[in-house]
């Protein structure tokens, strides 16, 4: 016999409020996961199509002329895709400094557009989907390993391996030079090439004190002539690794006379 007809209903009701708050903690701890899961996705996905776009616009010549819309859109729009669905990345990396854009079609600026571009096919989310890969993107990985080569992506490159210190001015020198030619060649800087490209070049082959000492008797040797400015993104790092002198304020890049 029930002695207590009236409470069972409110057991039972009490009973399935609890089953429901399980499937919600459930249902809300699957959610995060799934919110977390296509957030990587996105990123990486983001990160693959901005590589694919950059890589293509230098190797259809964007970093000497504008490439137009057309050819562009051709080359990297997939079957399942439509050129609408590139818009972000192709404003995310105009407000990146790395593209430019113009009613006729893109061009890729130098030196931001190499560096997120190196960057991109560095990061450990690009890579290629499916199992056939594009001719072109093929060709073009080996025309960039070739003409801008893995040490050169990297800011902190050793010059023909020579890793030791440099213990004169007149060695220094000649390091400077060579570096100075090799990333105005590789970058395209037209001879306005960045001084904390310079000294990373060098990396730690010269104490930062007599690279500022020696640079500066570089530019009144009339060797070469230091500007003032600042770099393309304001870095703090960057400018560090530039040149700070009391009577001429910043000097960010150097040009060869």
């Amino acid at each position: 016999m029930n002695f207590f007809p009236g409470k069972t209903k409110i057991f039972s009701n009490f009973s399935v409020l609890f089953a429901w708050l399980n499937n919600l903690k459930r249902y809300s701890y699957y959610d995060d996961i799934f919110q977390k899961n296509t957030l990587s996705m996105t990123s990486q996905n983001a990160t693959q199509t901005r590589t694919r776009v950059l890589l293509a616009l230098w190797d259809l010549g964007g970093i000497q002329q504008q490439v137009s819309k057309g050819v562009l859109t051709k080359r990297i729009v997939s079957k399942n895709k439509k050129v609408a669905d590139y818009q972000g990345i192709f404003e995310e990396l105009q407000n990146q400094g790395a593209i430019a854009i113009s009613k006729k079609g893109y061009s890729l600026i130098s030196p931001k557009g190499l560096e997120v571009l190196g960057d991109g096919l560095r990061s450990d989310d690009f890579k290629f989907e499916g199992r056939i890969v594009g001719t072109w993107a093929a060709n073009a990985l080996v025309k960039w390993i070739g003409e801008i080569g893995v040490a050169v992506a990297s800011a902190d490159v050793a010059v023909n391996g020579k890793n030791g210190a440099i213990a004169s001015y007149d060695e220094f020198k000649s390091v400077v030079l060579e570096v100075y030619d090799k990333l105005n060649y590789e970058y395209n800087f037209n001879h306005l090439v960045p001084i904390y490209r310079i000294r990373r070049g060098i990396g730690d082959r010269v104490s930062r004190t007599e690279f500022n000492d020696w640079l500066l008797e570089m530019q009144a040797n009339d060797i070469l002539q230091l500007q003032g400015g600042t770099v393309e993104d304001n870095a703090s790092d960057k400018i560090e690794d530039s040149i700070s002198t009391k009577l001429n304020g910043l000097r960010c890049y150097a040009i060869s006379l």
